[in-house]
């Protein structure tokens, strides 16, 4: 069995801020090697250099340059100890933004079935559809048939358009699974009514999603949002959990195709993030809609990095049956 990640621009090196030698000092860039496709344990970062999604669904482009800003901002972040990280590099979508789809759903699946937790850095929401790909086709998806979807979003992205788009992943994965027959689970935390039409509450209503909206999920809300979350998590088997920075209030999160005029703090994003990557059943993350072009002081890439640190260093393996 092969575990080779194809990308098109290998990993970069990692540079970063460094205080003296030893493990009391480590931080990002010391820790991360490039990928070795053979079988491992921790995490490996694959990213997806992708905004046309966003510009067929008529977005602001840039968010091709997400997986550098992400690099940059997760380098010299502090770990406490050493873990293995490794970044496969980087699937670089012009035009073709299918056959990037299937290369980043290819990466995915080597990375899974070598036992990595797959951590993609995008690009635009379009990057959850390769993702999913890439889960769907996993050894791990055949012992663990049960997968859920929990998108932490201001949008559900279920769009009915023809024309495949970063609004419309969701849409594309709820009809693969229903052509397969198989157990799909959607749930949506941090939907903002405004930007959503009534078609598309419609749309979900009619696909069973389960969903949280946005003005449920402050501070005081912790409780309501928990049951969320383990209600989703006691459903499934797995989960791919697909992060799109817009669901964070516009000033956490500037650099943004669409910023959120209410969105949800960065707490309970961070409180949700936590919850599923404990849980032992996350197989593969990915990160979505950071625009560096808009993005004021690095506050967006930062944000993101954030999550993605604590992910990485708190993640729970899936137990995989025998």
């Amino acid at each position: 069995m092969s575990y080779e990640i194809e990308v098109d621009t290998p990993a970069p090196p990692w540079r970063g801020r460094t205080d003296g030698p030893g493990d009391e000092h480590l931080r990002w860039h010391h820790a991360i090697t490039a990928y070795v496709p053979e079988p491992g344990s921790g995490s490996v970062l694959i990213g997806f250099a992708s905004d046309e999604g966003v510009a067929r669904n008529r977005g602001r482009r840039g968010a091709a340059d997400g997986p550098t800003a992400l690099r940059s901002a997760l380098a010299s972040m502090a770990l406490e100890r050493r873990i293995p990280l490794a970044d496969a590099g980087t699937i670089t979508v012009g035009t073709a933004l299918e056959t990037g789809q299937a290369a980043l759903g290819r990466a995915v699946t080597a990375a899974l079935d070598g036992g990595r937790l797959p951590i993609v850095l995008g690009g635009g929401h379009e990057v959850a559809f390769g993702t999913y790909l890439g889960v769907a086709a996993s050894r791990l998806r055949q012992r663990l048939p049960r997968l859920g979807v929990l998108n932490l979003d201001a949008h559900f992205d279920l769009r009915g358009d023809a024309t495949p788009s970063s609004g419309t992943p969701f849409r594309q994965m709820a009809e693969r699974e229903a052509e397969a027959g198989t157990s799909f689970r959607y749930a949506v935390l941090g939907i903002s009514q405004p930007s959503n039409t009534a078609a598309l509450f419609d749309t979900a209503n009619r696909l069973g999603v389960r969903y949280l909206p946005d003005e449920r999920c402050g501070i005081a809300d912790r409780a309501d949002v928990d049951r969320f979350v383990d209600d989703f998590l006691d459903d499934i088997d797995i989960a791919h959990l697909t992060i799109d920075l817009d669901v964070l209030p516009a000033a956490v999160a500037p650099g943004v195709s669409a910023p959120a005029a209410y969105g949800v703090p960065v707490e309970i994003i961070q409180r949700v993030c936590d919850r599923v990557s404990a849980a032992g059943k996350l197989a593969v993350v990915d990160i979505a809609e950071l625009n560096p072009a808009f993005d004021i002081d690095g506050r967006t890439a930062r944000t993101g990095a954030r999550l993605l640190h604590r992910i990485a260093t708190t993640h729970v393996p899936v137990a995989v049956p025998a």
